[in-house]
């Protein structure tokens, strides 16, 4: 029994002493509170140690070489270095990239794959030889693609030697503007060339002189000189096509305008529209006439000194010349509201030229046109059928209000027939209103009705 009880408390000591080496804290009788304060600070001393592994500057910098080498922890090791786990030792080892790697690296780069440039791995000079290779290779690139390019281009187009000598095979000349201006009026002037020629000379002119340089080079052979000459023949299809090419040369353009003057085109103008001339020969000259005065006060001056007034008149009062009318009442109206604004613009912003201004200034239109009854004239023109001639006439009336402000009073027609329009635009415009427009065409001209009726009473 003894030996029984011997063992059997032998076996309890082993069985406590094995329990204390292997205690586990969930299941030990330990105070709750203690527990939890062991807890937290095991949980504070494991953030301590993770902060310090992640601060850089208090770890030790590694430097790897060419031969593997074991990693200890907190070292740091240089971006770009080789880093394996050797699974015998469970260690991490590092070492340097092998030298054939740049190799490699440029061959992926002419397969198209991307270059992983290491300024740990490679030294600057490896970076040069890199580069001027890369360079290299774009520039041969480079020049495959303008050979193809340039070779593109010649089976398309061929040298212009080529086509030169191409042309003068098939006797075909190359000319240039001012050679084409010269010949056309050779041809025009050339005593053996039929009526069919010089109106189809007159007529391929017309299109080269509406550019201003070519309508200046006409003047630096002469040519100017000879279609004006063209407004004294006797054939009226000549007079026609010649007025018709003075007009395009004529626009916007000084310095032909003034050598027009010289040569006595106004003149020769003036004297197609008094005769007794084709209705399409006086459209041609009257516009040759307007592009000639139309921001040229010194033609204007001698415009009016010529008669000019006077054989307008005539022409207005012609009977079968309405068309010509609602033109020449429209030529007066840009006339008079030119010099207006000039004046005007003369004296806000001082741009014009002294000398300029002073031949506006000479220009006394106004006083003309009132002198040989414009007014009466222009008033009288309302009675036109056509809603395009009316407003123009209505422009020019409100042009000549100022100067014709007596004679407007004394016009009863013109009141009558200022109150007639006045009932026909009321309901047009009434009509453009049931359609959504508020500010429609015949609203405009009754406005200008109301304003005229509104100044003369």
């Amino acid at each position: 029994m003894a030996p029984l009880c011997m063992l059997l408390s032998m076996l309890m000591v082993s069985c406590f002493n094995f329990c204390l080496c292997h205690k586990n804290s969930e299941f030990a009788l330990t105070n709750p509170e203690k527990r939890e304060k062991s807890s937290t600070k095991e949980t504070e001393r494991k953030e301590t140690v993770a902060e310090e592994e992640l601060e850089p500057e208090i770890l030790e910098v590694f430097h790897p070489t060419h031969e593997w080498q074991a990693l200890h922890p907190g070292q740091a090791v240089a971006a770009g270095s080789h880093v394996r786990l050797n699974l015998q030792t469970g260690a991490r080892e590092v070492k340097l990239q092998d030298e054939d790697k740049f190799q490699t690296n440029l061959k992926g780069l002419k397969k198209g794959k991307r270059l992983n440039i290491n300024t740990n791995t490679y030294t600057s000079q490896d970076l040069k030889n890199a580069l001027a290779k890369f360079k290299e290779g774009a520039e041969m690139e480079n020049s495959k693609e303008d050979q193809e390019r340039q070779a593109k281009v010649k089976r398309l187009f061929r040298p212009i030697e080529e086509l030169k000598k191409d042309f003068e095979e098939l006797n075909v000349v190359i000319e240039t503007d001012m050679q084409i201006m010269v010949r056309l009026i050779n041809k025009f002037n050339s005593s053996s060339s039929s009526l069919e020629e010089k109106i189809a000379a007159l007529f391929d002119l017309e299109y080269y002189v509406h550019q201003m340089d070519n309508a200046q080079d006409l003047l630096s052979f002469g040519g100017l000189q000879v279609v004006i000459n063209g407004l004294n023949s006797t054939e009226p299809l000549v007079k026609e096509y010649a007025a018709f090419v003075l007009g395009a040369a004529f626009s916007s353009n000084p310095k032909v305008q003034v050598e027009a003057i010289e040569g006595g085109a106004l003149q020769k103008l003036l004297v197609i529209l008094a005769t007794e001339q084709p209705l399409t020969t006086k459209k041609k000259a009257l516009f040759a006439l307007c592009s000639l005065l139309r921001h040229f006060p010194y033609a204007q001056q001698q415009f009016l000194k010529l008669g000019g007034l006077q054989v307008l008149r005539s022409l207005v009062q012609e009977k079968g010349m309405e068309v010509l009318a609602v033109r020449v009442v429209t030529l007066l109206y840009d006339l008079v509201t030119e010099k207006m604004f000039a004046e005007e613009d003369a004296e806000l912003m001082r741009d014009m030229s002294p000398e300029k201004l002073q031949q506006y200034r000479q220009v006394r239109l106004l006083p003309s046109l009132q002198e040989q009854g414009w007014c009466e004239i222009t008033a009288h023109l309302l009675a036109l059928p056509e809603h395009d001639a009316r407003e123009k006439v209505l422009q020019t009336l409100g042009a000549l209000l100022a100067t014709c402000r007596d004679r407007f009073h004394q016009d009863t027609q013109l009141r009558g027939t200022l109150g007639t329009l006045q009932a026909e635009y009321q309901a047009l415009a009434a009509l453009e209103l049931q359609e959504g427009e508020d500010e429609g065409y015949f609203r405009e001209l009754l406005d200008s009705i109301n304003s005229l009726l509104t100044e003369l009473r």
